[in-house]
């Protein structure tokens, strides 16, 4: 298992409820999401930017 900094940019929802289910769904994507903090606001773009730690399962090949 391997552990990653990862950023995303997402769209602002109508409810914090609905952002924070994006924020889950769009970090899910990348691995299992350990902790994230949204650290930027772009009001004219309507955007949020993410910072998170996530875990990834190594793949291994076998010869």
């Amino acid at each position: 298992m391997t552990t990653h900094f990862i950023t995303a940019e997402i769209d602002l929802q109508e409810t914090p409820l609905k952002l924070s289910q994006e924020i889950e769904s769009q970090l899910e994507q990348e691995g299992e999401p350990l902790r994230w903090a949204v650290t930027q606001i772009d009001k004219e773009k309507q955007t949020a930017t993410v910072e998170a730690i996530v875990t990834k399962e190594e793949v291994t090949q076998e010869n």
